[in-house]
């Protein structure tokens, strides 16, 4: 059973503040959460929310329904009343004029002002939600959490506005309560940054760009607790990937992460990578495009872009998020992979997933085997068959297409690199026999690298602990993992024979799980958050499959589970 909560208000009302410290407090009680935040790209004015799902059990989405109202505004109450489920509550303040039966009207104005603050308005309205909802007054871990937050004498002005909102109102609510109090409640960036920093990350440039800068944010305010972590914010983002791919090259492990538009400008720097072989990691954190587009809000129209971004041709992994567990999973592949194959990998994000936050449990964290400690091997390799007139060769025509790489500094020997095509020993040369060599030697970890790929999440029906053919088959990626999980569920109970594949690698992509259950589908449909559905076009180009017919959204909002179930009940009755 879960429940889902809507805070809304004007920029600069505190809607972020109090929504964070009512998910800390209910995750105290044990609840499962999953918070979005739809928020404008202005400083004050205009309309924010903040969405709190929670419940007893995990949760992997948003939800369209809403049980509760939280309106500081009077366009909150209008803009939202559409979603309230006929047993909700609007909360708002008592002078908001609506004729609606499920108003409950409180003095939230009105007693702020009374406690000498008029922004205390966000915490009497949060402890009325506490009561609404069932859940006790803990003062000392509302007065901890809120001391996070604000200076001590406003962390006590606000423990007593939660104190009077919360005497103020009833239960209305059956409490909820699960077992998440001791699962990590975070971001999808905070999620990419912690999986950063257990990758062995050394070195982290960026220039800030929504929705990317969380990232950022949250490296720089660990990277002393974290150890030895440069964190530099670059002057662009031509600078920031430049100074990633150096960092990489003296043998430490390192990131730079943006949005589309600084992507944009890396693509030159990125084809630097390929051809100089070093590893390196960079984040695409979507937003709509082009140009500006819309920089708070969310889509799934880079990948494309990113499948064939900088000039000529070289090896790339291109790996997607899924949910915040996933974006752990997936940082550290990306890290691996880079050094294991020697080259950039893209990690796929978007605004949705990396704002929103989630508990999820505490993940493992593994020893990793830094690229000083690989050399070793190479190192070994390369003293066993260097002669006075075969030096070093950093560029190495292997079966494989990965040379042994050596560190500069690190040994007797010269490591040489250049963006102009080379030779074995990093020389730059015109030799047409060479340039061939050298082509087909990259493009051979591509074959390696394939290997790798992780086939994508089956949610639906098993046979034998593997997936089951079903009738109609959904085709989605990256941060669509979570509403399809529960468009499934959805349709599953409504009788139907459904089943979703969700990517999170998707180049070298990963097709034999696809090309299984394909067969035997009725309909295949392509759900994705963009308006020409880019998946599907690269299953298109990949195994020839066409989908029949695609779910797309591209207004900035990310699809819920309950809209792509309408929508697909839509194509199975038509």
């Amino acid at each position: 059973m879960a429940y889902n909560l809507l805070l809304g208000g004007a920029a600069g009302q505190g809607i972020e503040t109090t929504a964070s410290i009512l998910e800390k407090l209910l995750q105290r009680s044990g609840c499962h959460l999953f918070t979005t935040r739809d928020f404008m790209s202005r400083v004050r004015g205009g309309h924010n929310f903040t969405q709190i799902r929670f419940g007893d059990q995990p949760l992997y989405s948003h939800a369209n329904m809403l049980d509760c109202i939280v309106a500081l505004d009077a366009p909150t109450a209008a803009l939202h009343t559409d979603r309230l489920s006929p047993d909700g509550v609007l909360l708002c303040d008592e002078s908001v004029e609506s004729s609606d039966p499920r108003t409950l009207r409180l003095a939230l104005a009105g007693t702020a002002r009374e406690l000498g603050n008029p922004r205390y308005a966000g915490s009497v309205a949060a402890g009325a939600v506490l009561r609404l909802f069932g859940e006790s007054f803990d003062e000392t871990a509302i007065r901890e959490i809120l001391g996070t937050y604000l200076r001590p004498e406003l962390a006590d002005g606000n423990t007593t506005a939660f104190r009077r909102g919360y005497d103020m109102a009833t239960t209305q609510f059956e409490h909820l309560s699960g077992d998440a109090s001791d699962q990590m409640l975070l971001t999808g960036s905070q999620a990419m940054a912690l999986g950063a920093l257990a990758s062995g990350l050394r070195f982290y440039a960026a220039y800030p760009m929504s929705p990317s800068t969380p990232i950022l944010e949250y490296l720089a305010s660990k990277s002393l607790e974290a150890g030895i972590v440069v964190v530099e914010q670059a002057e662009d983002e031509i600078a920031a990937i430049n100074l990633a791919i150096g960092a990489s090259y003296a043998g430490v492990r390192a990131m730079t992460a943006t949005s589309g538009g600084g992507f944009s400008l890396m693509v030159e720097a990125l084809g630097l990578a390929g051809i100089t072989e070093i590893p390196l990691v960079v984040a695409d954190i979507q937003r709509p495009g082009p140009a500006t587009g819309l920089p708070t809000r969310t889509e799934q129209a880079d990948l494309q872009f990113v499948l064939s971004a900088s000039q000529g041709e070289f090896p790339r992994a291109v790996l997607s998020v899924r949910s915040h567990r996933d974006t752990w999973h997936q940082t550290l592949r990306a890290f691996e992979l880079a050094d294991r194959y020697q080259l950039p990998v893209i990690l796929l994000g978007d605004q949705y997933l990396g704002d929103t936050s989630a508990t999820m449990p505490v993940p493992e964290v593994l020893p990793v085997r830094l690229p000083v400690e690989a050399m070793a091997e190479a190192l070994e390799k390369t003293e066993t068959s260097s002669t006075e007139d075969r030096p070093y060769l950093r560029y190495e025509i292997t079966e494989s297409g990965v040379s042994p790489r050596l560190l500069p500094g690190k040994s007797p020997h010269l490591v040489i690199v250049d963006s102009d095509e080379h030779d074995e020993e990093g020389l730059i040369t015109e030799s047409a026999e060479m340039r061939r060599a050298m082509v087909d030697k990259r493009a051979r970890k591509s074959e390696g690298l394939a290997t790798e790929m992780e086939e994508p999440d089956w949610i639906g029906p098993t046979l034998e602990g593997e997936p089951a053919p079903t009738e109609m088959l959904l085709l989605g990626w990256g941060s669509l993992w979570g509403p399809l999980h529960e468009a499934v569920a959805i349709l599953t109970a409504a009788g139907h024979s459904v089943g979703a594949l969700v990517w999170g690698d998707l180049y070298p992509f990963p097709a034999a799980r696809l090309t299984a259950l394909a067969t035997s589908a009725r309909k295949v449909v392509n759900v994705e958050q963009n308006s020409t559905g880019q998946l599907a076009r690269l299953i298109r180009q990949e195994t020839g499959l066409a989908c029949h017919a695609s779910v797309l959204r591209y207004d900035g909002r990310q699809l819920s589970g309950d809209q792509i179930a309408d929508r697909i009940q839509k194509e199975v009755s038509e």
